[in-house]
């Protein structure tokens, strides 16, 4: 028995004061709103309504069981208006794990209008180049920057759009050395480091016709955090390697410039990954779809 409707159909009888009046206000017979009655009587083992009078009068039962459905249903209705209310303007606490290049060096491009858009979304922005477990550590979303397809069977994984990895250097670097005309001219120069987890000492640099040459890198300057990469090619210690959606700015600002622009060290792709659930909170969702017309 759907408990909910029988209690829908018991407070229309209690207002009507007819099983006639109540099948007129909801649509249906009056026998299935009688019907409905006896029904609901023999799973709760009490008389509701009091059939031996000509008037319609509720039992001492009937009147506990209807204050009891006038209170459920209230409280049903507003939780429905509140999810109805949520999915049109998510709310609440979000916790996102970001690269440190989504979280810091491409934060400006995004998180202004996000904030605007969505202003009762308390985001919590964690940001690492590490690996996190979004179940073991409570994490809502997580955005990630990979050349490989990512593989978790726990995870949903959206794809929102792929990026070249290019290699730049600051005007000061290469007035002071040079610019590099070949792959090979990459050895006598001074090349910045990312020391990621299973990330190799060598750039696969990859020209127009696609051939792919090999540059083992020298161990000048290397760190675990990419903001530190673009920090030092700021300055002038060398040339690093990033998504060109991460220097899009700086490569239109002239801070920063190609260097080799016919090669690239191949494309990235940024995903978004959430845990498998049948139904994706109107939050989480909020951000995934605005991450996806961002990098549109």
């Amino acid at each position: 028995m759907d408990q909910l409707l029988a209690m829908r159909i018991f407070l229309a009888l209690v207002d009507a004061r007819s099983f006639s009046g109540a099948g007129e206000a909801l649509g249906i017979s009056h026998s299935s709103v009688s019907r409905q009655l006896k029904q609901t009587e023999a799973a709760l083992g009490v008389a509701l309504v009091a059939r031996s009078t000509r008037q319609f009068a509720l039992t001492s039962a009937g009147e506990r069981y209807h204050r009891h459905c006038v209170d459920i249903l209230a409280r049903v209705d507003a939780m429905t208006h509140a999810m109805a209310d949520e999915r049109e303007h998510p709310s609440g606490p979000l916790r996102v794990s970001v690269p440190l290049a989504i979280g810091t060096l491409e934060l400006p491009a995004w998180l202004p209008a996000f904030r605007l858009r969505y202003p009762d979304i308390d985001l919590t922005l964690s940001c690492s180049d590490q690996y996190v477990d979004l179940l073991a550590e409570g994490v809502d979303v997580a955005l990630r920057i990979s050349s490989t397809p990512l593989a978790d069977s726990r995870l949903v994984a959206k794809r929102l759009t792929v990026s070249n990895t290019v290699l730049v250097a600051s005007p000061a670097y290469l007035s002071q050395y040079g610019l590099p005309r070949t792959p090979n001219d990459l050895l006598s120069h001074r090349c910045l480091r990312f020391a990621g987890a299973n990330v190799p000492d060598v750039w696969n640099v990859t020209g127009t016709d696609g051939q792919t040459q090999r540059i083992a890198l020298q161990h000048g300057f290397t760190s675990d955090a990419i903001t530190a990469l673009f920090a030092a090619s700021l300055a002038g210690q060398g040339i690093a390697a990033f998504t060109e959606r991460t220097v899009r700015a700086e490569l239109a600002h002239g801070t920063l410039v190609r260097v080799l622009p016919q090669h690239s060290l191949g494309d990235s792709h940024y995903y978004a990954l959430y845990p498998q659930t049948r139904h994706v909170s109107p939050k989480v969702r909020a951000f995934i779809d605005f991450m996806v017309e961002h990098y549109r």
